[in-house]
This record gives C-alpha cells, sequence and structure tokens, in this order.
C-alpha cells in the first residue's frame, strides 16, 4: 500500500522496470538507495564499480565529521539527521562507522574558522565552548603552536565517519528492504521523457519512472548543464615522533590556522586499530581547480608532491613526523559556491545528489535521504533550499 501511494503520481499504465533507478552506490547514492527502499519503492541501483572502492570520491578511511558547519548554517540539522542515520546504519551493519571524538576550530577571530563556526552554533544553539589561545594550549597540547590572537571553538559534537564501511553498510541496508543492486554496472545515459526515464547501460536498457543521478565525479556525464568541477587530491597520513603520541584522544578532530602562514589546515590523529593509519593531515582546498577526467585520474604520487603539506604540518605539530607515512588519490567534486547540488533538476524525473566540495561525506547518509524524499514528492526534514541544484540556471 505505501509503494502504491508513493507512486501513484506516476504513470501507472506504463510497465516499468522500478520505480527509480538509483545511478551510482557512493557517498550519497548508497544512502539514498536505502531511504528509498525503506519507503516501499521499487529501487534498482547502478554502481560502475564495487561499493566502497577507492576510485571516487570517498575513500581514504576516514571524514571529518562537525555539526558546527562553518560552510553554512543550514548544514547543521542535516548532519544531526546524519549522525542519527550514521547510529542505524551501525546498528545494523553490526561495526563502528562513526567516532565522536569532539572537534577543536582554531583561528583568529575574523577567519572563516571560527565566524562560520560560531555562526552555525548560534543559529542552532549549539553547546559550543569559546577558548582563548591559553586555554586552547592547555587541553590540546598537540596545538599549543598558534598564531598571536587565536582563539578556540571546541564542537563536542564534531567526530570522523568511516567512509568505505559506511557505504558498504547502506548498500546492504538497501538490499536487506528490497533493493535490487547492479555491481559492474556503469550508466552510459539516462533519458528522461514524459512518461519516465530510460536508462541505458553498455549492455541493456531500462525503463523506470524515476532517476536519481548521484554519480560523483560522474554526475556530468549524464546531467551535463550543472557547473561542477571534478579534480584529483592528494591525501596524507602522519607519524608521531619517538617519544610523543598522535591519537585520536590525544589529536581529536581539528580544522585551524597555520602559525605564520594565510591558510589552514584539517584533520585528525590516528584512529584506534586502525593499522596503516595514521594522524591524517590535509589542506584546505579553495580553489581555483582545473577539471580532470574522474575516468584518467594521475593515481601515482610525483616527486615533490607532498611537499606544501610537509612544510604546513611542521609548522603546526612538533609532534608529528613531517615526511608522511601514507599517501592516495582521491576525487573531489566542487561547485561554483562550495554547496552540494541535492534535489530535482530541469526535468522532473531527474533528481540528482553530489557536489561534495570537499565536504559532504560527513551528511552522506542524510543527503542520501533529501534524495529519497525529492523523488517520493515528500517535503524535505529541513530546508534545503541552498543545495537547489536548479539555484545556478538562475
Amino acid at each position: 500500500m505505501e509503494s502504491e501511494q508513493l507512486t501513484s503520481r506516476f504513470d501507472a499504465e506504463v510497465a516499468f522496470d522500478a520505480d527509480v533507478a538509483v545511478i551510482g552506490l557512493g557517498a550519497v547514492g548508497s544512502s539514498a538507495a536505502w531511504r528509498l527502499a525503506t519507503r516501499g519503492l521499487d529501487v534498482l541501483g547502478f554502481e560502475q564499480f564495487e561499493p566502497g572502492h577507492a576510485l571516487g570520491g570517498s575513500t581514504g578511511a576516514t571524514r571529518l565529521f562537525r555539526v558546527a558547519c562553518l560552510e553554512h548554517p543550514g548544514l547543521t540539522p542535516i548532519a544531526r539527521r546524519a549522525r542519527d542515520l550514521w547510529r542505524e546504519l551501525e546498528a545494523s551493519s553490526g561495526q563502528a562507522l562513526f567516532y565522536e571524538t569532539g572537534g577543536i576550530m582554531i583561528g583568529p577571530p575574523e577567519s572563516r574558522i571560527i565566524e562560520g563556526t560560531l555562526r552555525a552554533a548560534d543559529a542552532h544553539g549549539l553547546p559550543v565552548e569559546r577558548l582563548d589561545a591559553d586555554e586552547v594550549a592547555r587541553r590540546f597540547p598537540a596545538h599549543a603552536l598558534h598564531n598571536p590572537g587565536d582563539v578556540g571553538v571546541w564542537d563536542p559534537e564534531a567526530g570522523i565517519v568511516r567512509p568505505e564501511a559506511a557505504i558498504v553498510a547502506a548498500v546492504d541496508a538497501a538490499r536487506a528492504v528490497g533493493a535490487r543492486i547492479r555491481t559492474g554496472t556503469r550508466v552510459t545515459a539516462i533519458e528522461p521523457d514524459d512518461s519516465g526515464v530510460t536508462v541505458r547501460t553498455v549492455d541493456a536498457e531500462y525503463r523506470v519512472r524515476q532517476v536519481a543521478v548521484t554519480s560523483g565525479p560522474w554526475i556530468s556525464r549524464l546531467v551535463p548543464d550543472l557547473p561542477l568541477t571534478p579534480h584529483r587530491v592528494v591525501m596524507t597520513w602522519f607519524r608521531a615522533r619517538a617519544g610523543h603520541d598522535a591519537n585520536l584522544d590525544v589529536l581529536p578532530v581539528f580544522i585551524r590556522s597555520v602559525p605564520g602562514r594565510d591558510t589552514w589546515i584539517w584533520g585528525h590523529g590516528a584512529l584506534p586499530g586502525a593499522d596503516g593509519f595514521d594522524a591524517k593531515v590535509g589542506p584546505e582546498f579553495d580553489g581555483p581547480f582545473t577539471p580532470d577526467d574522474p575516468d584518467a585520474i594521475d593515481r601515482e604520487i610525483h616527486p615533490g608532491e607532498t611537499d606544501e603539506i610537509s612544510e604546513l604540518v611542521a609548522a603546526t605539530f612538533p609532534s608529528l613526523d613531517a615526511d608522511p607515512s601514507g599517501v592516495t588519490t582521491c576525487i573531489m567534486t566542487h561547485t561554483r559556491d562550495g554547496q552540494f547540488v541535492v534535489g530535482p533538476t530541469a526535468h522532473p524525473r531527474v533528481v540528482v545528489g553530489g557536489g561534495c566540495s570537499g565536504h559532504s561525506f560527513k551528511h552522506a547518509s542524510a543527503l542520501g535521504e533529501l534524495v529519497a524524499q525529492s523523488v517520493a514528492g515528500e517535503q524535505p526534514f529541513t530546508d534545503a533550499s541552498f543545495l537547489d541544484p536548479r539555484r545556478f540556471a538562475q
């Protein structure tokens, strides 16, 4: 009955292979398939690789989670909904996906780090703590080096999410409630019309009522009108120097200014039991970005590529060896305004979810929920109009 109610607005006289096709089962798509299937919709999910693969934008063992989101106050309720869904996936999968460590933001009072964090905190009454430089150094000795005048904001709800494991858990949850998953299957085209959407793969075609395009760096291949820029990113990890500790309890989630530099870095300490992964530190991604072909990303690490981040680590953390202990690549996809694209496109039967812009994975489960609500014609759980893909056409 529920499925009949949700699909009643579609043309019921046409034969369909599914109510909705979810194209791309990465960060957003895996959760979109899960949340759609829980609504009783017949879901057909397509993934060109395997869930949790290392070829897109959701690899690298961890992603930061923050509730006091400096990027936009409207992200706070999305983060909180995402946390609830991560916990639900933990229960269904039987594994830890989210670690709540708290997070410290450090920078000049007028910086985007501090002003943006406080703007979100004030808008939603978050229990953040404002710290002066001495308090930061006392409570977080690893952050004793800072610029004169820097202050801190402690977000007790911050933490980290395990992206690969979370994606696999969401796909498994989608399967458990009836979604049909096609892995190793690349969608080559979508053709929406008044009555439905034809989805073409290399060797077959399917007819569905709607599509959710959630293929990360590959979204523009199917929805070319969106201003999305995929680009290669290098991720780095650093080991504690002899006699020092850089575990997660010593170095919780952080975003902070770099002493003597007009830039900032982000990261967290080593995870418990995460063999091969030390403290993770990366630079802020401000752009401009040169677009890369997601099918031809250079996976090799070249001499000198990590010199800049090593210099930033050396200037900030005396307890860390500035030579990376681990390096890998992934793909980010930026929008012009640094916000995601989630919701309907110019064609009412095509919904998108993507445009990570370097800060989406924390929200991914809730972004999948927003995609599902858009497909099902429901009222979104929060105002997400600032993520509307159609904003770029206005």
